[in-house]
């Protein structure tokens, strides 16, 4: 285990807090301070007192996009122009600043039509900011809401950001916000011959960390390239535990429009390797799947172009599968629908395609399931490098 010390880590005391789990999205709590209404969360970015200080008299990058918010849902950028801060720059991640663009869409640089700041994409060729890009930049900010999937690319755009402020001398401030699935560990670990922009790092599928943590264990285990660290500072959220339930203000993309999809989002993302439709092009993104090619189903849906899915997958083709709008609270990383659909398929030969053992971080699991392996024994192999990965994270947590 790497000896770590977060010098310049500002930590918060963390209160317990409680709430129900909802399928909607919803503010957070009212700030209160008897036992039945808690204190509120307050994010990084709802912190302000312990940044705005290290802004004073200096030129800003932002990476950040529509869930860069405050808690009355005012925008970072804009609270920042209100406080005088010089912004320079606005970066965006996938789906862009305003995050309207579908998954894998090509983002274009522009101009955010409300201030005239320059928004340069980090999404498609240019996904590290470039030494020219964050010239006269004094101080980076990172304020982006993750959902804890290895496999969401903002914590790969937390990399790039990372590895330029390293390289450039361009210090870090990074805002944090609350993991919806923070209390969840679990998932095969990524082996190194298959890091792409959808795995970068050996870790689990879910690592349970907020993107405050993340960035501290990227840092302190030197993953960044020729193992150089950035100077990072993480801004904590206040009266957060990784254990509470924690509903988002906004959808962090186009597709995860509630708490029950950002809940199935990393099982039901593996369908993404697969021919399998997760309902994009539906009302249910990530809460249903299904394929024209599977059988012994009582439910159906048809994919068609909406917000989020100009041209879904089986658009205007009637797809078999399963509805889980209304499952309960996924505490693990579940395989079984994944096993159920491979069993139920009609050519299992055309099941799987090159993308999945990017997204599984490993060749095994699919072999697994085309070898009928149970759900039970898969995630027994597991066990060992899970305890070990929390091991090796523990330095770097804060709640």
């Amino acid at each position: 285990m790497i000896k770590f010390i977060a010098k310049s880590v500002l930590i918060v005391t963390s209160f317990i807090f409680t709430s129900s789990y909802s399928n909607s999205f919803s503010a957070v709590a009212k700030n209160n301070t008897s036992e039945t209404n808690p204190p509120a969360i307050k994010t990084g970015a709802d912190n302000y007192e312990k940044y705005l200080p290290l802004l004073k008299n200096k030129k800003i990058g932002i990476v950040t996009n529509q869930t860069g918010i405050l808690s009355d849902k005012t925008h970072l950028v804009d609270f920042l122009l209100e406080k005088k801060i010089a912004v320079q720059t606005i970066f965006a991640p996938e789906h862009g600043f305003r995050g309207t663009a579908d998954a894998g869409e090509h983002i274009v640089d522009g101009k955010d039509p409300k201030t005239g700041l320059s928004i340069i994409s980090l999404y498609g060729d240019n996904k590290k900011p470039k030494p020219e890009q964050l010239a006269g930049i004094d101080i980076m900010i990172f304020d982006l809401q993750d959902v804890g999937a290895r496999f969401y690319t903002y914590i790969s755009s937390l990399h790039y950001v990372m590895e330029a402020c390293a390289e450039n001398n361009v210090p870090l401030i990074i805002l944090d916000r609350p993991n919806p699935n923070g209390s969840i560990v679990d998932g095969p670990l990524l082996e190194k011959e298959f890091t792409s922009f959808v795995g970068m790092h050996p870790i689990p599928v879910l690592h349970g960390m907020t993107i405050g943590e993340y960035a501290q264990m990227v840092n302190g285990q030197k993953w960044l390239k020729n193992g150089a660290q950035c100077k990072l500072t993480v801004i904590p959220c206040v009266n957060y535990k990784r254990t509470m339930p924690y509903s988002l203000l906004v959808k962090p993309s186009p597709n995860l429009p509630n708490d029950q999809s950002i809940n199935l989002y990393a099982s039901l993302c593996l369908f993404e390797g697969t021919n399998v439709s997760m309902g994009r092009g539906t009302e249910k993104q990530f809460q249903i799947y299904g394929s024209p090619y599977l059988t012994k189903t009582n439910f159906s849906f048809t994919p068609k172009p909406n917000f989020g899915a100009k041209d879904p997958l089986y658009n205007g083709k009637e797809c078999f599968g399963e509805d889980l709008t209304s499952y309960p609270k996924l505490t693990q990383l579940e395989l079984k629908w994944l096993i159920k659909a491979y069993q139920n398929t009609s050519d299992k030969t055309k099941f799987f395609n090159a993308f999945f053992t990017k997204l599984a971080g490993t060749k095994k699991l699919q072999q697994q399931i085309e070898s009928g392996v149970s759900e039970k024994d898969i995630r027994a192999g597991w066990k060992k490098d899970l305890e070990a990965f929390l091991i090796m994270r523990k330095p770097y947590l804060l709640y």
